[in-house]
């Protein structure tokens, strides 16, 4: 239930879902093919999925059942990382899989999706449950939105939820504009916004050896690094509207960064997790344009070459305007003003085409206060503690010893632990937890209106600075990390970014 500490349940991740049917918009997009028809189909293999379970792909393509069924099944096989495609089983999967074409502005696709949902209920035992996944261009959040409700379909005998991907809203009024137009249909509560970083918040708070240094005394500065190898993929005419920091910046590594900084919660439900999440986004200086022109970076990846290989500049992609001055890359230095991190340094970044595929935190504690042994490392490497998000899932603590024989040279070493080796199992992807956490009406992780507010009160400061500035774009090659601007930023305080 949502009152109850979702991470007191021991079935959590074993407890078979309730009956139910997704319908995902956009079904014939690259989001659904790539993260969701593969989470939903590992989580048929894994046995969670209910008899009564279904899925209703919609989206303007013509399909009919078996063509929509055939393609989900090569979705599946190309992109499941870690499960085989069972062809048993797979048949049994497929023949909860349906299918409605029509366009997400009329409102005869809604109609056609309520009798599909009445025919599922009557043959699949799905209880009057019906969990909406919009899987579309962010512009047609609203329009699907208003188009269930004038349908009628945010009503039925079981629950109704919403899930709504990222970017939510281009800007704080786009945002609250947004919340407003689903709030017509949807209960606060019934809406779903996307987010994940389940691990962070159990070894946040999991680790009482932690807490007592995990302030401004002991940490010198975060770091929260987000790095994608790929280019847009053929997404460069989304991507061209959006960028790095409106991507990424604002929804997920400001998350990341709340989840990583939050003040512990009264109580492990989903409202006090957020409170605190929210506080804390809300406790984020705002910065004077001459503060962001100062502690802000954008950047363009250029064309280069990587593995001997010739690599487009982003202005080269597909659907990008030959001078575009969308930010493929941003980093920013952000501040709490609160009692725990005043004066620490946040340095977040982000980017495509860069070396490799990582998301980490790196929490800096400050070194010791008397350098007690010659050496060039015995001042210089301060105690490094990595939380790795992906691609494995894991940590590592960085620390000085002394190297084995006479005298005392010291040398980095590290602790590290990685969840698929210590626990030698998979752990569930980021989406088939998301979509757990909906079907099962726990909204712990999955971002709340005001958060998202809080969120865009400290981006767009920065968004209407960077549009009034002119950028030599591209200012870094593909396959690089990011341009020199950003390490300039670091270094004005004596920091250097770490190459994960």
């Amino acid at each position: 239930m949502p009152d109850q500490n979702p991470f007191q349940d021991p079935l959590r991740f074993e407890r078979r879902l309730p009956p139910c049917a997704v319908v995902i918009f956009g079904a014939n997009g690259d989001l659904a093919k790539r993260k969701l028809m593969p989470a939903l189909y590992r989580m048929a293999y894994d046995r969670r999925l209910a008899p009564g379970f279904a899925i209703v792909g919609t989206s303007r393509t013509p399909l009919t059942d078996d063509q929509f069924r055939d393609r989900m099944k090569d979705a599946v096989r190309d992109f499941s990382e870690d499960t085989k495609l069972d062809e048993d089983l797979w048949k049994t999967f497929a023949a909860g899989l349906h299918y409605v074409s029509g366009d997400i502005g009329d409102a005869a696709l809604y109609q056609r999706i309520g009798q599909k949902l009445g025919e599922l209920d009557r043959d699949h035992q799905t209880g009057g449950n019906a969990l909406f996944y919009l899987s579309t261009q962010p512009s047609q959040y609203a329009h699907a939105a208003q188009g269930i409700g004038a349908a009628g379909l945010q009503h039925g005998s079981g629950f109704r939820r919403l899930v709504v991907e990222k970017p939510f809203g281009h800007d704080l009024a786009s945002a609250r504009e947004l919340s407003d137009r689903l709030h017509d249909v949807f209960a606060e509560s019934d809406v779903y916004r996307i987010d994940h970083y389940l691990g962070i918040l159990a070894f946040r708070f999991g680790n009482g050896i932690f807490e007592p240094l995990w302030n401004r005394r002991y940490i010198n500065h975060v770091e929260i690094t987000a790095a994608e190898s790929i280019g847009v993929e053929g997404r460069g005419a989304y991507y061209q509207e959006a960028g790095a920091l409106a991507d990424m910046i604002q929804n997920h590594l400001l998350q990341v960064m709340a989840t990583i900084a939050m003040e512990p919660s009264a109580s492990f439900r989903s409202g006090s997790v957020r409170d605190e999440k929210s506080k804390l986004l809300r406790s984020m200086k705002p910065m004077t344009p001459d503060e962001i022109r100062v502690n802000s970076v954008a950047g363009q990846y250029g064309p280069s070459r990587i593995g001997g290989e010739d690599a487009a500049g982003f202005r080269q992609e597909p659907g990008v305007a030959p001078a575009a001055t969308t930010d493929t890359y941003a980093a920013v230095t952000l501040f709490v003003e609160n009692w725990r991190w005043a004066g620490v340094p946040f340095y977040v970044r982000t980017g495509k085409r860069l070396p490799k595929r990582v998301t980490e935190i790196g929490i800096h504690f400050n070194s010791a206060p008397l350098a007690m042994f010659d050496g060039e490392l015995a001042d210089g490497a301060p105690n490094l503690l990595i939380v790795r998000i992906q691609p494995e899932e894991g940590i590592s603590l960085k620390f000085l010893s002394k190297q084995p024989g006479a005298g005392m040279k010291l040398r980095p070493v590290s602790m590290d632990f990685n969840y698929g080796s210590s626990f030698g199992e998979r752990s569930p992807s980021a989406y088939e937890t998301l979509l757990l956490d909906a079907l099962l009406g726990d909204a712990t992780l999955y971002t709340r209106q005001d958060m998202v507010e809080a969120s865009w009160a400290v981006v767009e400061p920065i968004q209407n600075v960077w549009r009034e500035m002119r950028f030599n774009f591209p200012n870094y090659a593909a396959g690089t990390w990011g341009p020199a601007e950003a390490d300039a930023m670091l270094a004005r305080r004596g920091h250097t970014w770490r190459k994960p």
